[in-house]
């Protein structure tokens, strides 16, 4: 009998078009676990704010990453990875994409695996660090769409993968064609979140940012928390590429908003690198693992202009993994 495979990312629009990243950001910032905010407050930010001052600007940005053939590169990536591993775990399993928000939806996906009466799933969610608004979403929503069924299979949720040695090598190898000992800094740019979802992951409520660096040594204590596992992440692959801890940074990008986020601001240290006289500088963003907006445009786009404009001369992304073969036989090995 076979096997369902689910494999979940983010979302994209449908197209680049204004109103389809319309619908877009108003499915993803009206998730409670992303903008964790009374619900009245939520809707009036986002429906009345954010989204309709948001989503002009951002169609321009996806139209500049949006490949005519391909469409979306985070959907383009995330398929091939699809197909990749289909391949490599053969007819057993029925290997089917989804994205958190819009399209192809879970509901969809999830709806393939009842027509064909697949009664065990295992949910890969695409994010190698833990966090509510990625991870803990996705594992809400399969639940709410399965707790409708009449029949509910077995389904079995993968955690987080953010210190597998797969992953790191994956990583490792991606920057290695660059040679990182030639350049004078390097970056680890994580996606932000509020500081306060950090502290609503604490259950203890007696570790979470309650002194300076908190999150750089990885304990059983924050071994949930998203800045934790990315410090590690981190860690973890400096280490591989014999980085000395001088000359690497952990930093957190695309916050939204004036309450505080995960400090220090890519933004930020990008700035101060440059002031510092650095010429050259590498970017790796470990939180993704397929290129999108925020590393196609955020990073080598928007801030490279800022590095050059500060006084650098080269800062140079390192891909995500995409189609990478080392990330395929890990999806492999947690599917099985």
């Amino acid at each position: 009998m076979k096997k369902g495979i689910l494999l979940i990312n983010l979302g994209t629009p449908n197209s680049p078009s204004v109103q389809d990243v319309r619908h877009y950001l108003d499915e993803f910032l009206m998730d409670e676990r992303v903008i964790d905010i009374n619900p009245i407050l939520r809707a009036l930010l986002v429906k009345c704010v954010i989204v309709p001052f948001r989503a002009p600007a951002s169609a321009k940005l996806y139209q500049q990453i949006w490949n005519t053939k391909t469409g979306s590169p985070l959907l383009h990536h995330s398929k091939l990875q699809q197909q990749l591993l289909k391949i490599a775990l053969g007819d057993d399993y029925l290997v089917e994409l989804a994205m958190r928000y819009q399209n192809p939806s879970i509901e969809m996906a999830l709806k393939k695996f009842q027509d064909n009466n697949i009664n065990n799933i295992k949910i890969i969610p695409l994010f190698p660090q833990y966090a509510s608004a990625t991870i803990g979403s996705v594992y809400q929503k399969v639940m709410d769409v399965v707790s409708g069924w009449q029949t509910i299979p077995q389904i079995d949720f993968a955690g987080s993968f953010h210190d597998h040695p797969l992953f790191i090598t994956a990583l490792a190898q991606n920057g290695k064609k660059y040679q990182p000992e030639t350049y004078d800094h390097v970056l680890f740019s994580f996606h932000g979140l509020p500081q306060r979802q950090l502290k609503k992951c604490d259950n203890s409520g007696s570790h979470c940012l309650k002194k300076a660096r908190c999150c750089e040594i990885f304990t059983q204590k924050n071994s949930m928390c998203y800045s934790a596992q990315s410090y590690h992440t981190a860690k973890l692959i400096a280490a591989e590429l014999n980085i000395p801890a001088d000359k690497y940074t952990v930093c957190f990008q695309s916050r939204l908003g004036k309450t505080p986020w995960i400090e220090p601001y890519t933004s930020d240290i990008i700035g101060k690198l440059a002031k510092a006289g650095k010429k050259h500088i590498m970017v790796f963003c470990p939180a993704f693992v397929a290129d999108c907006l925020e590393t196609i445009h955020e990073i080598g786009h928007e801030y490279r202009e800022a590095f050059i404009a500060g006084g650098g001369e080269q800062l140079q992304l390192v891909e995500s993994l995409n189609s990478s073969p080392l990330f395929i036989e890990l999806l492999k090995e947690m599917a099985v």
